[in-house]
């Protein structure tokens, strides 16, 4: 039994961690650094891309077979690759057309875990949900999952994107993932997830019971994310986040809005992120003759990225749907003013529209460009809701609220753990 003031010895997982783009890595990144900074010792398992931690936190390097890279996405691995039956269960998932990484990873930390279970009071998972994860609990120690949303809303965002039936028969095989994670997530003792929105979809979708469902929201870092005063802001400068070229993120309708807004006004969209080549958003921004209007900007620290903020006139969250989104109070903590949706859990994040944001319907580029017209014109206006947007995260958000949270939640799972029969 470990008291209530004991620190704790946690073992974080992630199967993925890119460390400046994406909420995998940012999430261990932050939260693992504030566990540390409350006196807990904190190791993380990953596979890569690697995340980048603070110099108390050690990364145990679980390699995957990198199937997926950004460079040779869906790549074959040969066959000199397969060395253990964690690499053929990903290269078997990967060949019946499914996303194999969460599964295999899963596979690769129980079999580090199994050596060390003396070492940690417990596990807590980042959205893996692989059957390994079972086989941890099996061994010994307790598991705690975090769910930022569910990855059903992907799937089904995907399938009413797709073009033809074979390319729907391609997304259905590729997120058949989902009901692994569905039956880990509802065998676990205790999930976290983000936002009440998400614990009602979590619910609904992946029939996780209510009682096992518990809301601690991610955080900001106050003194990072902040205005810059000696940094102006360029007129017509509208600054987004797109951490994957997938529909879900709805970037397609920023692009639009962005070419409606050309023919009358001259405006810039700096995109923080990397689009895939020959991919739905190149082809977009191709036909839209967008080319010189639109930059990317991918594998930038925190700092540049705070300063891309500030040189913004505008931040955009176009997505239909979000979990939770760190973009939306990144751009919110640094004082600049915000156009979102209301997809998902964006209203529940950036409160109400016309008071700390500006708030449209998703999927809907004509009212991405009017509220970006009413920003862009109204410099008295789009300051009050970048000073208000601030003070809405301040006082609700930050790493250290968000580890606290989070220890609470470990260790009620260690009073009521009842190891797995």
């Amino acid at each position: 039994m470990v008291s209530a003031d004991q620190p704790l010895n946690i073992a974080l997982l992630s199967y993925r961690g890119k460390p400046h783009c994406g909420g995998q890595g940012v999430y261990i990144h932050h939260l693992s650094r504030a566990l540390a900074d409350l006196g807990h010792h904190v190791e993380v398992l990953s596979g890569q891309p690697y995340p980048i931690l603070d110099h108390r936190v050690p990364l145990h390097q679980l390699p995957s077979l990198d199937i997926f890279n950004d460079a040779h996405p869906g790549r074959m691995p040969g066959f000199w690759e397969v060395k253990s039956w964690a690499d053929a269960a990903e290269v078997g998932s990967f060949m019946t057309g499914a996303f194999s990484e969460p599964l295999a990873f899963s596979i690769r930390a129980w079999q580090m875990l199994r050596t060390r279970v003396g070492d940690f009071d417990l596990v807590h998972d980042n959205q893996s949900l692989g059957y390994g994860l079972l086989a941890i609990e099996r061994d010994g120690l307790p598991v705690l999952g975090t769910i930022h949303h569910p990855i059903t809303v992907d799937r089904q965002l995907e399938l009413e994107h797709a073009r033809s039936p074979l390319e729907r028969l391609g997304k259905r095989r590729w997120y058949s993932f989902t009901r692994m994670q569905a039956r880990v997530a509802r065998r676990l003792q205790r999930i976290i997830t983000v936002s009440e929105s998400s614990r009602d979809d979590i619910v609904r979708d992946q029939g996780v019971p209510r009682r096992l469902m518990h809301v601690v929201p991610v955080g900001v870092d106050p003194d990072q994310f902040r205005p810059m005063p000696g940094v102006e802001r360029r007129p017509g400068q509208i600054i987004t986040t797109a951490s994957a070229d997938v529909p879900m993120k709805g970037l397609r309708y920023l692009l639009e809005a962005v070419a409606k807004l050309r023919t009358e006004r001259d405006v810039r969209l700096v995109v923080i992120g990397k689009p895939r080549e020959g991919g739905a958003t190149a082809k977009t921004i191709a036909s839209l003759g967008l080319s010189q209007a639109v930059e990317f900007i991918s594998g930038v620290p925190d700092e540049r990225i705070v300063e891309l903020y500030a040189a913004s006139s505008a931040a955009v969250v176009p997505s239909l749907y979000e979990g939770f989104s760190l973009p939306a109070i990144e751009a919110m903590c640094s004082g600049t003013p915000l156009v979102a949706t209301t997809g998902g859990a964006l209203p529940e994040v950036a409160g109400a529209s016309g008071q700390t944001c500006v708030l449209v319907p998703p999927g809907d580029s004509e009212a991405l460009a009017s509220a970006l017209t009413q920003v862009l014109d109204d410099p008295a206006m789009a300051a009050r809701i970048g000073a208000a947007g601030r003070e809405r995260v301040i006082s609700r958000w930050s790493w250290r609220r968000t580890a606290e949270q989070t220890v609470e939640h470990y260790r009620a799972l260690l009073d009521e753990w009842q190891p797995s029969p």
